[in-house]
């Protein structure tokens, strides 16, 4: 399997960014890692290699970037309002950095999906929505998406939290343009049932009636109470919606 590892300085972030690209050819996509996680976690928690069969074939390629979360969203020094500015730069470090060298690697400016488990769902789904020109959909797995709920539930009225928080715009969005987009996406969301997926499955099923509401086809998955917020589970997962897209 071909594995490259690249490393530049952001102009955006102001720090360097390491990530990992797994493949050599097929559908991009982008890979955020778990809350406060690293670029290589996907790789050492067995997911690529869940992926491995989709990778060899071509069907897929990964790139698995790293977070700045403890800077902004897990940051113990921050308030909100700060949290959600400098998530505003991670936001143009992928949408203005790594989707230009995406589409470069991979010669191709089509659509990247997006993917990630637990926060890196949260991230994915986040993504997608703001930028659906970019971004073709997601696979997310155990994803919270009121992105409140790591700003001690703050209900501060900032535009900078407004505009990276899915449960405040979405249900005021109504583009027609961004909607089409959606509408022609791929956008796969699962939660299981079990240990520490209690508001997974609220945030999941809220996404689910939203989306419904506004009259956007999404693939809500919901497994069973034996599914927990493990690795375990999210391998199963990644494998079996890859076998549903791909073949």
């Amino acid at each position: 399997m071909d594995r490259q590892y690249h490393r530049w300085q952001s102009p955006k972030l102001g720090q360097d960014m390491e990530l990992l690209v797994f493949g050599h050819a097929g559908q991009p996509y982008i890979v955020f890692p778990t809350s406060s996680g690293r670029f290589f976690d996907f790789e050492n928690n067995g997911m690529v290699h869940a992926a491995e069969r989709f990778l060899e074939e071509g069907r897929v390629r990964l790139y698995c970037v790293d977070s700045i979360d403890p800077q902004s969203w897990d940051s113990r020094n921050k308030g909100p309002v700060e949290k959600a500015r400098r998530h505003n730069d991670y936001d143009q470090y992928i949408v203005q950095e790594v989707v230009p060298f995406i589409h470069r690697h991979n010669g191709s400016k089509e659509r990247i999906m997006c993917t990630g488990v637990s926060m890196g769902a949260s991230h994915a789904v986040l993504f997608f929505l703001k930028h659906p020109d970019a971004f073709k959909g997601t696979i997310a797995l155990s994803g919270v998406y009121n992105f409140r709920s790591f700003l001690d539930n703050c209900q501060e009225d900032s535009i900078d939290v407004y505009y990276n928080n899915p449960s405040d715009f979405l249900p005021n969005l109504y583009d027609s343009d961004i909607m089409e987009l959606y509408r022609k996406s791929t956008i796969i969301v699962c939660v299981g049932q079990g240990a520490w997926e209690e508001p997974m499955v609220a945030d999941t099923l809220w996404l689910r009636d939203i989306l419904q509401a506004k009259g956007v086809p999404a693939w809500i998955d919901v497994w069973g109470h034996d599914v927990s917020h493990d690795w375990q589970w999210w391998r199963k997962q990644f494998s079996y919606f890859l076998g549903k897209l791909y073949g």
